[in-house]
């Protein structure tokens, strides 16, 4: 059976039967790659005018194929586009319809360039795209951070290590603690977008092209930072991919480190915080759950962003230069991974401002936790005593405490001078959770003073940015 002359491949001179009909489906992208569609029409109509102003097309050619392709991003807007398997992928789909649309100017459309190339430029212009709004999501769920924590500055909670409470810390210092993650990641994701930055356009299959182009003309027009320098490297390279990838991997451990917290706090044995009913849902068969679904989901997300690093590093690994078809499969690891991270930045810039938080819980599980015994240690070395004597002192007195089931700040004088003679009146300064939150007054510190000073700087950065 003979192709048809709609289906006949725009590369099939070279062969003598079709390809078969499980290959062609096999080796097609055109079920995933059709997103760049807008990237692959921006990229063609910077690469037609500078084709016009170096002279291989004239203006009318020129003006012929940007009308074509116009209409083109109409069709597949409005949902009219015909989508071919048989044409593989989205660039011979576009300029198969582009053929059928204006005839042989169509075809020259082509002239300087390969798909190699092609499809390296429209994968940068959609990550550049798509980096953006995920920027813009980092900095809303950073905004929202700070706000929580200006408000809550003055909330104590206990601060834990090994999940046992260790000291006291307000709720808007642990708050800022998340934002100095999501910060870092937002440095990562800039980096990674400047490298990105670097167009492939003008490299053809992998050795450059003998027409007269010029590539600084599509880089202005495309907006790109500077043209790839090495032909061979441009057509090749999924570096960016990789990095991208690796930036989420490492954004997607801080939420889900997040979204553990939240799950614990949420539960009835916490109990530091609610999330709006909108965020959760409930059982099927016990009416009175109210199940943490968006973190829990958030966290159960990490894993498949690490899958798609550990892929990329995989498809990558055993590559020689230049393309190779394997490359085909970079684009779905990447395209979920902008989902995801996209996905769950909203989510998490959505729910953050909106965390209730119950107050006197957290104190109270503060006071029960002993959580000042280190204020006390630390107020023994300050009258003299040596630290490690000072902690068996702090110690005993604990011991008593749990003994007896009260705080150290709810024993008597006389009780505390019995573990040392050198505690006086003024020891229950220390002991108090405000004391010991607002001993700690310096930058970086959990002081209220600190954490809203902390806030209004980050407020401010975003403002710059």
């Amino acid at each position: 059976m003979t192709q048809g002359k709609n289906d006949q491949k725009l590369w099939g001179g070279r062969f003598t039967e079709p390809t078969d009909q499980f290959v062609e489906r096999f080796t097609a992208s055109v079920g995933f790659d059709q997103r760049l569609y807008a990237q692959d029409i921006q990229g063609s109509e910077a690469h037609a005018r500078m084709l016009a102003k170096v002279g291989v097309l004239t203006d009318a050619e020129c003006e012929e194929i940007l009308g074509g392709l116009a209409q083109i991003r109409g069709e597949i807007e409005r949902g009219e586009f015909e989508w071919s398997v048989s044409r593989e992928d989205v660039h011979m789909n576009i300029e198969a319809r582009l053929t059928d649309l204006i005839g042989i100017t169509g075809k020259k459309l082509h002239t300087g360039r390969s798909r190699n190339d092609q499809v390296a430029t429209d994968i940068r212009l959609y990550l550049r795209a798509e980096g953006q709004v995920i920027r813009g999501e980092l900095q809303r769920l950073l905004r929202g951070l700070a706000e929580l924590a200006t408000r809550e500055a003055d909330t104590i909670m206990p601060g834990f290590t090994h999940l046992q409470t260790a000291q006291p810390v307000t709720f808007g210092h642990h708050m800022l603690a998340w934002a100095e993650m999501i910060k870092r990641d937002h440095g990562r994701l800039q980096d990674c977008l400047t490298r990105a930055n670097i167009m492939p356009l003008g490299a053809a299959a992998l050795a450059g092209t003998t027409y007269p182009i010029d590539r600084d003309i599509t880089c202005e027009l495309l907006g790109f930072d500077a043209p790839a320098e090495n032909s061979l490297d441009a057509v090749s390279d999924r570096d960016f991919a990789i990095e991208f990838c690796a930036f989420a991997s490492l954004l997607l451990t801080h939420l889900s480190r997040f979204s553990e917290e939240l799950v614990l706090w949420t539960s009835a044995q916490f109990g530091f915080i609610d999330l709006p009913d909108r965020f959760c849902t409930g059982s099927s068969i016990m009416p009175q759950k109210k199940n943490p679904d968006v973190p829990e989901l958030v966290r159960g997300k990490s894993g498949r962003v690490y899958g798609h690093l550990m892929s990329l590093l995989t498809l990558m690994k055993s590559q020689p230069l230049a393309y190779n078809k394997d490359n085909q499969e970079d684009k779905e690891p990447l395209f979920d991974t902008i989902d995801t991270v996209r996905d769950c930045l909203k989510a998490y810039a959505d729910m953050v401002p909106a965390i209730q938080v119950r107050t006197e819980a957290m104190r109270e599980a503060a006071r029960r936790g002993f959580s000042t015994a280190t204020d006390l240690a630390d107020y023994l070395v300050r009258k003299g005593v040596a630290f490690r004597d000072a902690h068996e002192i702090v110690g005993k007195a604990v011991a008593l405490g749990v003994e007896s089931q009260r705080d150290l700040a709810e024993m008597k004088l006389e009780e505390l001078q019995a573990f040392s003679q050198t505690i006086e009146a003024d020891v229950f300064d220390v002991l108090t959770l405000e004391g010991s939150v607002n001993a700690r007054n310096h930058r970086g510190g959990t002081a209220p003073a600190q954490v809203r000073a902390a806030a209004a700087r980050l407020l401010d950065w975003l403002e710059a940015e």
